[in-house]
């Protein structure tokens, strides 16, 4: 894509700051690097400037929309002088859907710059500076993702859009008749389940998100059905609308990896703390003697309860745990236990860490989908002793700007 759509001249917003730049204002900028958004940064006389689709090493022309205080914000227009990394993306609504930032860039190129991502977070976030380990491919570059949720506002009409939102959009949503990182199962499925939103609108009272799962039993759209995963050999069960990892092509590599990093001696028992429906401790049971999980959720404990005894599994138990007293269950020996961590993507928050660190397990392996709340969280245990052994992003999410990144740090 070399060429962004033109938007429309609109009256200047009664908020616009003018300064450095006029509203839409156009100027050209050489970018720099790629920000943690997936944004193509700039600078013109030292003012840094944020172009979506932009990429590094490029020349373009874009239009600004925003000043904020140190930073302006702006549509990309043209591209004059491309990257030789730059292709051209197989969505034809890549540039006005926001859920894709990378379609324009070889996936190479993508596994770098998240490479890299990685440890400018670590630096900037952490003030940390530790070797990055080449981030780990998806072995499915589109039509892997397993879960989606378009969604629409009020029907007002009986062809409204159901999708996505915009670029830098907040209400607008853009219509997705098909998507190429959803995999095939899911876009089959796709029309009928949008003409018959379409067909019902008058049931709507005011907007809705859908949902499309694919799992062993078909592709869903009940959230509260029960549906099968297969990673490597263990079967799964849980809700459909419930969090679970969106790309199952990656998935078996990117669990045997957390799993191997605690399984180091001394290690021989492993706690997994916000374990959901045991996807880790259950696959770790056949390495580890012991396996505690603990979740604040009881629904979650009673299903990873039910998928070991599915996958008959003895050495793994699961508790419901208060935050307060997250570790109160634990008794394996601190010194002979790894602990994995695998928050939400807000990261750990205090009460949590301060009983981590209480407990002190001998290893710890923090899986994180937000590696900017993630460097902030190894600060506290670095202070306290840990040294990162390991640092491994994995792309669960190719096209777009999200990273899975694992980070091992062990005590003597």
């Amino acid at each position: 894509m070399q060429d962004h759509p033109e938007q429309g001249l609109r009256k200047v917003p009664k908020k616009f700051n003018p300064t450095p730049f006029a509203y839409h204002q156009e100027i050209e900028v050489e970018i720099d690097t790629l920000t943690n958004l997936g944004d193509g940064l700039g600078r013109v006389d030292g003012w840094v400037v944020m172009i979506p689709f932009a990429l590094p090493g490029e020349k373009v022309l874009a239009r600004v929309w925003h000043n904020a205080a140190n930073f302006s914000r702006a549509d990309l227009l043209r591209v004059l002088r491309p990257s030789p990394d730059r292709i051209e993306p197989r969505c034809p609504l890549f540039g006005e859907c926001g859920g894709c930032q990378y379609q324009n860039l070889a996936y190479t190129a993508q596994l770098e710059w998240k490479t890299s991502t990685i440890a400018d977070l670590l630096r900037r976030l952490g003030g940390i500076e530790a070797p990055v380990n080449p981030c780990h491919g998806s072995p499915r570059e589109f039509h892997y993702r397993s879960k989606i949720t378009p969604h629409f506002q009020f029907p007002r009409s009986d062809n409204f859009p159901i999708g996505f939102l915009a670029v830098n959009q907040r209400q607008k949503i853009i219509d997705i008749p098909a998507c190429p990182i959803a995999t095939e199962a899911i876009n089959a499925a796709l029309p009928a389940i949008r003409d018959d939103a379409r067909r019902h609108r008058a049931r709507y009272k005011r907007g809705a998100t859908l949902l499309l799962r694919e799992a062993a039993e078909g592709v869903i759209t009940n959230p509260k059905q029960t549906v099968t995963e297969r990673v490597g050999p263990l079967a799964l069960q849980f809700l459909a609308g419930d969090f679970f990892q969106n790309n199952p092509f990656i998935l078996p590599e990117f669990v045997d990896y957390a799993i191997r990093q605690a399984h180091q001696p001394p290690c021989r028992f492993l706690v997994d703390t916000y374990c959901g429906s045991g996807l880790f401790a259950l696959s770790a049971a056949r390495i580890f003697e012991q396996v505690l999980g603990i979740e604040v959720n009881a629904d979650a404990v009673k299903k990873a309860a039910e998928n070991a005894r599915r996958n008959s599994i003895a050495n793994c138990r699961f508790v419901a745990g208060s935050a307060e007293e997250i570790f109160a269950k634990v008794t394996t020996p601190a010194a002979e236990t790894a602990v994995l961590i695998d928050p939400p993507r807000r990261g750990c928050d205090t009460v949590f860490l301060d009983q981590l660190l209480a407990y002190a397990p001998r290893r710890i392996v923090y899986v994180s989908c937000g590696p900017d709340t993630q460097a902030r969280d190894l600060k506290p245990l670095l202070a306290a002793g840990y040294q990162i052994a390991d640092v491994q992003p994995f792309d669960l999410f190719p096209q777009t700007r999200h990273i899975e990144n694992i980070v091992t740090l062990a005590r003597e």
